[in-house]
């Protein structure tokens, strides 16, 4: 619909002083994401700054069939959190809604608002002894409201689990504008449906979820970080199943590196270098951690017999255990700038994807055919949590190819690896969410049954699609009534 003068005025109004901005040089920031491939326009972005703000704008968009779009610290990559260019939609910031509200050691949780910063979320759990495990690249701008909404992974997830299993309760502001109070320590709550489910991960278009009580773990006090070369994808596949054994469940990330990617780290990234002397085609970052004393569990110990079971199966070629937190920084840093290091060797076509641990060997080999098949002399640089089976399967242009003429591919060769996924029984988004990039994989790749049932739920919840349209499901399934 058109945003009159008076609404625009209205919604001033209920967000408060210092509660909104519509001059285009300060509401761009809030228009791309990270990579610039989507752009934004809108007459107003709204930074309310408590719950009731946000539940009465929200209730005055449903009364006048208002489209919202939800955004928290706006570092996803699939354009999720950003309106279109019809400028018919508002913005809703939460970033100004960032208190800590309580923190329950002897419960081992903390209740905090959707704006605060995914780091000092860390750093609060940090201080009462405690860990709040998500942990991503973006940690330092990122908020807890967006990690929610998209259900974020990151490095952890293998001994952890996704966002979703990091939350206790959820306080969320519904399309008509109610406030569902669903903030709670409970672990145990056998009374129906688990409704906090339904939002994370829905990114925006069931409600608007604006603080969380968080599942926190013993901080690790104890912390081992190897970096080994294997043979081949199937060997590092074996040795996650000694690491999972001799550890007793403390292996904690388990992360797979190329030779490839490796060599774009070190030559692109200052400071970063080759912890081995002799090159290897494939590498293994494992770490282990333990809120445990040495003196009930010598976690380095653990890591050597993990090491030396692998290296009596002829699973590890070389490696290095790091010796202080200092040389570990510097081996995560060589996983942490893969993304980065790609963009200095022209056009990437990504992909996130997640398939059964079991099968990364053979998916790896079938998805280079592909590639080289496609685009001849194209450079896979597959990386990632092969712990819990996600891949970033990205590919850097060949060489001699204009990055604007590999760029043209992108949708072709999407299409041919996701086919391969689902081929694998796997899926085609594993971490970063759908947002507006992947609606056509979701008619695509989705069943009938399960897109309707995700159609009746928005339908019920949100009966008047305001709430970030086009995001998640197709524009034409969303539209559909129940």
């Amino acid at each position: 619909m058109c945003l009159s003068d008076s609404h625009l005025n209205i919604l001033k109004d209920l967000s408060g002083p210092k509660g909104w901005q519509d001059d285009p040089r300060e509401m761009s920031a809030y228009l791309t994401e990270p990579r610039g491939k989507y752009q934004g326009k809108t007459a107003l972005v709204l930074l309310p700054d408590n719950t009731q703000k946000v539940a009465d704008i929200v209730r005055y968009c449903a009364q006048h069939k208002i489209a919202i779009v939800p955004q928290s610290g706006n570092t996803g990559l699939v354009g999720g959190s950003i309106p279109t260019l019809a400028g018919d939609q508002i913005l809703i910031s939460l970033k100004r809604m960032n208190r800590m509200r309580h923190t329950d050691p002897d419960n081992q949780s903390m209740t905090v608002e959707a704006g605060c910063i995914l780091a000092d979320v860390q750093q609060r759990a940090r201080d009462i002894d405690c860990i709040f495990p998500l942990s991503l690249a973006a940690e330092g701008s990122c908020m807890i409201g967006g990690n929610l909404s998209t259900n974020a992974g990151g490095v952890n997830v293998l001994h952890y689990g996704n966002a979703r299993n990091l939350v206790l309760g959820l306080e969320v502001v519904l399309p008509s504008g109610e406030i569902w109070h669903g903030l709670t320590g409970l672990r145990k709550d056998n009374t129906g449906y688990d409704l906090k489910q339904l939002f994370i991960g829905a990114e925006g278009t069931l409600g608007i979820i604006t603080a969380a009580t968080l599942k926190l773990s013993p901080y690790p006090h104890q912390k081992q970080t190897a970096f080994v070369a294997v043979p081949d994808p199937k060997s590092a596949v074996e040795l996650l199943s000694i690491a999972r054994r001799v550890s007793g469940g403390c292996i904690t990330a388990f992360e797979l590196v190329p030779r490839r990617g490796l060599e774009m780290v070190t030559h692109h990234m200052p400071g970063c270098r080759d912890p081995l002397e002799t090159a290897y085609d494939w590498y293994v970052l494992l770490e282990t951690t333990s809120s445990l004393n040495r003196d009930l569990l010598d976690l380095e110990r653990v890591m050597e017999r993990i090491l030396e079971d692998a290296l009596q199966k002829d699973l590890v070629l070389d490696g290095v255990i790091a010796k202080n937190d200092s040389e570990s920084e510097a081996l995560w840093g060589l996983r942490e700038h893969l993304s980065e290091a790609q963009k200095h060797e022209g056009g990437s076509i990504k992909h996130d994807i997640s398939v059964a641990i079991s099968t990364i060997p053979e998916f790896l080999l079938k998805a280079a055919d592909i590639v080289e098949a496609l685009i001849p002399g194209a450079r896979p640089v597959p990386f990632g949590h092969l712990g819990d089976g996600n891949l970033h399967y990205n590919v850097s242009q060949p060489r001699e190819m204009a990055k604007s003429d590999f760029l043209e591919c992108w949708e072709d060769l999407n299409r041919h690896i996701h086919d391969l996924v689902k081929d694998f029984h796997g899926s085609f988004s594993a971490e970063h969410g759908i947002g507006r990039m992947k609606t056509t994989d979701m008619a695509r790749y989705k069943s009938s049954v399960e897109l309707d049932m995700m159609r009746r739920i928005k339908a019920a919840l949100d009966p008047e699609d305001i709430m970030n349209p086009g995001v998640i499901l197709p524009a034409e399934i969303s539209q559909e009534k129940a």
